[in-house]
């Protein structure tokens, strides 16, 4: 399975192997991510899912630390609370840097995923493997109701910075709302599972540079063209799933705080 890997992931990968195979505590090692999905390279971080003994799982939760100092040099690790993963220790390892995901799960939570992972290790391969091809296998994809409940309010917030003078946090409002709708959609558009941003640029997704004008510099005219930028993908976009009700004052009363405030809309 290695032979495929660059050699630093493939190293992490063996010494990780060498390092659960003789712990009576963990069942089975999975791998996701860019290793199933393909697009692996240099840069790829290892997604990675450790399958622990229901009686052992709290010891092991409660160690995955020192667990993660055993498999390298450590250079910082943190827990995934802020994406609403708290099972996840997020590694860095190195020099040579490699950035490494460790969750940390019991045999019972393999009954739902979000993909369908390969199998690095299994104590019982059979099994492990049975229980995979029955579980449900659903990828979070939002829908259009979703889009159209946040998208307003996420574009008035990003109007109301720039019309402070709050340019950084305008521009990083922009942002959020391409890695959280504008990407999202533009993966709808070419018919595959929702990913914010990530490889926008390689599956050709902004053929016609139209996220590449949601960008600004810090300049109150620049930020204010990338707003009304990402407002005019946002409804093209929209077109492709509308949802149940549209907000009906949307895009006018945007615009019109805009020109109000002296900060023309086109």
């Amino acid at each position: 399975m290695t032979s495929r890997l660059p050699a630093l992931h493939a190293a992490f990968l063996d010494r990780l192997r060498r390092a659960v195979e003789p712990d009576p505590r963990v069942e089975a090692l999975l791998a996701g991510g860019s290793y199933i999905h393909g697009g692996f390279d240099d840069h790829s971080d290892l997604d990675l899912v450790i399958v622990v003994e229901a009686s052992a799982y709290a010891d092991l939760l409660a160690s995955r630390t020192a667990f993660a100092e055993g498999l390298g040099e450590l250079v910082g690790a943190f827990t995934g609370e802020h994406v609403g993963e708290p099972r996840l220790l997020i590694c860095l390892y190195g020099p040579p840097l490699l950035h490494v995901d460790l969750k940390f799960v019991t045999a019972s939570d393999l009954d739902r995923r979000v993909e369908r992972p390969a199998v690095l290790y299994a104590r019982d391969p059979a099994a492990v493997e049975a229980r995979l091809d029955a579980a449900r296998i659903a990828w979070p994809d939002r829908d259009p109701d979703w889009f159209e409940a946040r998208a307003w309010i996420w574009l008035h917030y990003a109007a109301t910075k720039l019309l402070r003078g709050e340019l950084y946090e305008a521009i990083g409002m922009l942002g959020f709302f391409r890695g959280e709708v504008l990407g999202p959609m533009l993966y709808r558009r070419a018919g595959r599972p929702q990913r914010s941003v990530r490889r926008v640029e390689a599956l050709g997704l902004d053929v016609d540079g139209r996220l590449r004008a949601t960008l600004a510099g810090h300049d109150p005219a620049a930020v204010a063209a990338a707003l009304v930028a990402a407002t005019d993908l946002y409804l093209d976009l929209r077109q492709d799933a509308p949802p149940r009700k549209t907000a009906s004052a949307m895009p006018a009363a945007l615009f019109e705080l805009l020109e109000t405030e002296g900060r023309p809309a086109g």
